[in-house]
């Protein structure tokens, strides 16, 4: 048996690790791993470790799929065989080269020629063992010959800087050397090649690491005697490959991959501003974003944009009351309010996980860690107890944890985010209009959201809403679920209570909660977030936890002897400040108050030879921090920027380098109290839980509707077919739900000829971005597959647009 955990890595840098499963040879890991990608890759890479507590964890295998088969695999569950790895197979980074071919007449009136291989410089060469110090071999190989040089070893870098030329003495036939009878064969130049090594120098005695290779065929130099190209760096031929890769098992994965490619804003504004007037389009059925809704297979597809687009413009409370409206008018029966997956209430879920993420933080992170920390037994069905479990104790147990999650709800009202509220209390208004008899549809409109959408799902799986870091354990899960069915049912305030459980014992345990204060409190809590005209948010305001994690510092020199070196801290932000201390938990060792923090920015690599560095701008001084990899880099660095965006005394200006030895690396300024020479980015906006860009998810609005076209005729189709022939309708017509013809035929053309518009400006901009592309250049160098797919693509289309 193996203690296992993977690893999800950006050509090598890991950026996401799962728990690790003990004692298993089929683990399963349930987890689910999102980020934005901050550079460029070549390989999204996953590893399957075997933990070992005495030596370094050893590699089973890994599955590495190339950025331009991710479409291929896009959210699909697919099994990949795992791959065996060594050296060969874990190769990255470019190279470049320069070649030059020159005549030489020697002593003796023969011309030979000369060959000077000048390299450049690499990027991106893989990290071995937290090191690289790499160097490069040059060999000019042929049949009869191979002759190798060798680069200076660069230190402590991924991205050397070599730039040494290496001449190799070439013959080629020519009419002077026929002469000397005696002379043998001269070799075809067109018969050699250069071949470059990368090698990582070790200082162990297993010997350098091999880092890649490329081989260039000096056939290349037939056109002009010179030539120079990036190059990707390729793994060995190795002949013997005797290891069939079904040995190692495989690996299930469902990855999920999307590119927007984004215009100016100023291209989008016709879509854009036919989606925010949703809201005021009478009947809203007739308007842009629900039309969007009704031609997307999947209501969640089209709430996800929709919902960022009006979160970033301020529209989504009219937006989401209009569609509750007009969705509680068509409701018959109180009970199923808001019950079905319709787009309203996608829309409300979509509202709920990005305005609602942080108080369900504050609310329930705490109670839930306690549980996972404490595991007391809790299952109360008879069948499933273990020897030795008593059946009261545990019913007690669980007793506690219900009423104290319950409690922490029930008192939360107050810090409930004031959008959430503002959509409950139009969905409060529209539900007691509707159902003027029955007292309590006012509170069921609200608690279908609030306790079965947010609170219960949480509480059910809070690995999905970062309540916890991994998936929990069999146990654990079984005291989280039968939780949050008692909370689902409290909330739901549903007439007999015990009735509405299929199994007996959830029944006899509810019995405990039949009290009426448990209600009472439900009801004060569903009137508090569901009111209109509510406090000021400012005014309780408590520090709120934005993020944490260890990372690396080096000493800020705040005394004035000390080593200034690097040290490995647990760094906390919350609103309110910025600290670190030795571990989780300990008394900070520094704090610096979020108005002291006048910029957030990269550090250049060449400051301290360090990768996923970034800098914290304070009055006096600057904190320099490395993070764990690029993802988590970016990450730190866009919550700091948003946290401090406010400021009043932001800097424009910054240095991108660190002070070393009496001046700044970057602008050799000698005063370090020099006012900076870069430009500050981030203009993020202030507001701290939702960072929004407008244009990308117009740009994903877009391409949805480019991608279902074909319905958005059939629509118009139905609209045509309804408002001339009122009988009963064709087939295919019937699923769409149309109030108003006219106008929805109105819309449908607005939104074509907004559609069509975009595409042509994306077919423009491709064609010209190819005229403009040159294979071998630093962003497409050669072994580039996607550039060798995109240029088949477009010839392509050449072919068809002709």
């Amino acid at each position: 048996m193996r203690d296992c955990y993977c690893t999800v890595n950006l050509d090598q840098e890991e950026v996401f690790r799962t728990k690790i499963v003990e004692k298993s040879l089929c683990p399963f890991y349930g987890e689910d791993f999102y980020c934005e990608i901050p550079r460029s890759f070549r390989h999204l890479s996953f590893y399957v470790f075997d933990r070992d507590v005495f030596r370094r964890d050893s590699i089973i295998g890994k599955v590495a799929i190339q950025k331009e088969d991710l479409q291929k695999y896009h959210n699909r569950d697919t099994w990949f065989q795992l791959q065996h790895v060594d050296a060969d197979s874990e190769v990255q980074g470019k190279v470049h080269l320069e070649l030059r071919l020159s005549e030489v007449i020697t002593d003796t009136g023969v011309v030979c020629h000369k060959l000077a291989t000048r390299v450049l410089e690499c990027q991106g060469l893989p990290i071995v063992n937290g090191q690289c110090d790499p160097y490069a071999t040059v060999t000019l190989a042929g049949p009869y010959r191979s002759e190798a040089k060798k680069t200076k070893v660069k230190k402590k870098t991924n991205n050397p800087q070599f730039d040494e030329v290496f001449y190799f003495e070439v013959t080629r036939p020519s009419s002077y050397s026929r002469k000397s009878h005696f002379d043998f064969e001269d070799e075809d130049v067109d018969k050699l090649e250069i071949r470059v090594d990368l090698w990582n120098a070790s200082n162990l005695k297993f010997g350098d690491e091999f880092l890649g290779e490329l081989r260039i065929p000096l056939t290349v130099l037939r056109q002009s005697s010179s030539y120079e190209a990036w190059y990707f760096l390729q793994p060995r031929d190795s002949g013997s490959k005797s290891l069939k890769p079904g040995d190692l098992g495989s690996l299930r994965l469902n990855v999920v991959y999307t590119e927007d490619h984004v215009f100016s804003s100023d291209y989008y504004s016709p879509l854009r501003d036919l989606l925010l007037k949703s809201a005021d389009v009478e009947p809203v059925s007739a308007s842009a974003a629900h039309v969007l809704g009704e031609v997307c297979r999947e209501k969640q597809e089209a709430a996800i944009p929709l919902v960022r687009l009006f979160l970033h413009y301020g529209r989504v409370v009219p937006f989401i009351s209009a569609i509750a409206n007009a969705e509680v008018q068509r409701t018959q029966d109180p009970n199923t309010i808001f019950r079905g997956n319709s787009l309203t209430s996608k829309c409300i879920d979509e509202t709920m996980k990005l305005a609602g993420m942080q108080y369900l933080h504050v609310t329930l992170k705490p109670t839930i860690e306690e549980i996972c920390q404490s595991h007391k037994p809790c299952e109360i069905d008879p069948v499933k107890l273990k020897d030795g479990e008593n059946l009261e104790s545990n019913m007690e147990n669980l007793r506690q944890y219900v009423d104290r999650i319950f409690n922490v709800i029930t008192k939360s009202g107050v810090s409930c985010p004031t959008v959430m509220c503002d959509i409950f209390f139009s969905l409060r208004e529209a539900a007691a209009k509707r159902f003027q008899d029955d007292l309590d549809v006012r509170y069921t409109a609200v608690s279908s959201f609030i306790f079965l959408r947010f609170f219960a799902p949480a509480i059910l799986s809070p690995n999905l809403f970062q309540l916890t870091p991994h998936h929990t354990d069999p146990q654990t899960s079984r005291t989280l679920t039968l939780i949050s069915k008692t909370i689902q049912t409290l909330g739901s305030l549903s007439k007999s209570k015990s009735a509405s459980f299929k199994e007996s014992y959830m029944a006899a345990f509810y019995e405990f909660f039949n009290e009426q204060k448990y209600a009472d409190a439900v009801k004060n809590f569903l009137d508090l977030i569901s009111s209109s005209g509510r406090r000021d948010p400012k005014s309780v305001e408590q520090p709120i936890l934005l993020k944490e994690g260890f990372m690396i510092k080096r000493a800020q020199g705040r005394k004035r002897f000390g080593m200034k070196n690097f040290k490995k801290r647990w760094f906390r932000l919350t609103n309110h400040e910025f600290t670190y201390q030795r571990n989780k938990g300990d008394q900070p060792l520094c704090s610096i108050p979020i108005e002291n923090i006048l910029a957030v920015e990269q550090l250049e690599e060449e400051s301290f030879k360090m990768k996923n560095m970034f800098q914290v701008i304070q009055p006096e001084r600057a904190l320099y921090i490395q993070a764990n990899n690029c993802v988590e880099a970016k990450a730190w660095i866009d919550i700091l920027t948003k946290v401090s965006q406010c400021n009043q005394k932001r800097l424009t200006v910054y240095h991108p380098s660190a002070y070393l030895n009496g001046h700044w690396l970057c602008c050799r300024a000698a005063s370090d109290t020099a006012a900076g020479c870069s430009p500050c980015t981030g203009g993020l906006p202030a507001n701290i839980q939702l960072d929004i860009d407008g244009d990308r998810e117009t740009e994903r609005i877009y391409s949805l509707f480019n991608s279902y076209m074909s319905k958005l005729e059939k629509m118009q189709e139905a609209c045509g077919s309804r408002s001339v022939y009122a009988g009963p309708e064709q087939e295919e017509y019937s699923t769409f739900l149309i109030d108003d013809p006219q106008e929805t035929y109105k819309t449908l053309k607005q939104v074509i000829a907004g559609v069509v518009a975009l595409e042509q400006e994306h077919a423009q901009y491709k064609r010209d971005k190819f005229k403009k592309t040159k294979y071998g250049s630093q962003e497409h160098p050669i072994g580039d597959k996607s550039f060798q797919s995109y240029i088949r693509q477009q010839s392509e289309v050449s072919t068809h647009s002709m």
